[in-house]
């Protein structure tokens, strides 16, 4: 087995080790990170009234191209009913497509309305306990986790998704009802961390 291989082994099991639970309290989110704006933000600067969708994503990754577009859209939704969302990049630049330059194109041609951020050192990631791309966590007003994972059963087709996870998820709280399904496998690509 190759020592990058093992490497990337243990990372990830690391980052598995400090996952977060439900119910626990998002991690110290004060660590700026650069937007495709060029503005420094934190995890904590885009707080919303309702909660807070952290999403750990790339540019690279297959799965995170094919639901890019529900992304948007939950995302730029989510915006509008008070949820505050953030799209992290921790993903080593030197991985072919995931420049800071890169990330400004697929802003734009995507229409996100919320921030796209780099994790320059991927602590963030760590500090949350993600490992893949896409992987959300999405945490209540209080700041504590209700709902970790993908976003729906059906990466390659939306129109074939049964069960629509992050939406579902988000419309709960929102209206502050429960959650229905809390929790479920991030589905993507390993997270290339930073050394």
């Amino acid at each position: 087995m190759k020592l990058a291989t093992v490497m990337a082994m243990l990372v990830a099991a690391a980052a598995q080790a400090w996952a977060l639970e439900l119910g626990d309290v998002a991690p110290k989110s004060d660590v700026k990170m650069k937007n495709v704006d060029g503005k420094e933000l934190s995890v904590a600067d885009v707080k919303g009234v309702k909660g807070t969708l952290v999403i750990f994503s790339c540019n690279h990754c297959p799965f995170v191209k094919a639901w890019e577009e529900r992304i948007t859209a939950l995302g730029n939704g989510a915006l509008k009913q008070g949820v505050g969302v953030i799209q992290i990049n921790s993903n080593d630049p030197a991985k072919a497509g995931d420049t800071y330059e890169a990330m400004q194109d697929r802003a734009k041609a995507r229409g996100f309305q919320f921030p796209y951020v780099v994790d320059a050192d991927s602590g963030v990631a760590r500090a949350f306990g993600a490992t893949r791309t896409p992987e959300v966590l999405l945490f209540d007003a209080a700041g504590k986790l209700v709902y970790h994972g993908a976003i729906d059963d059906n990466h390659k087709d939306a129109a074939a998704a049964k069960e629509h996870y992050l939406k579902d998820a988000l419309d709960a709280l929102v209206a502050g009802k429960e959650i229905t399904v809390k929790t479920t496998k991030a589905v993507g690509c390993s997270i290339k961390f930073r050394s």
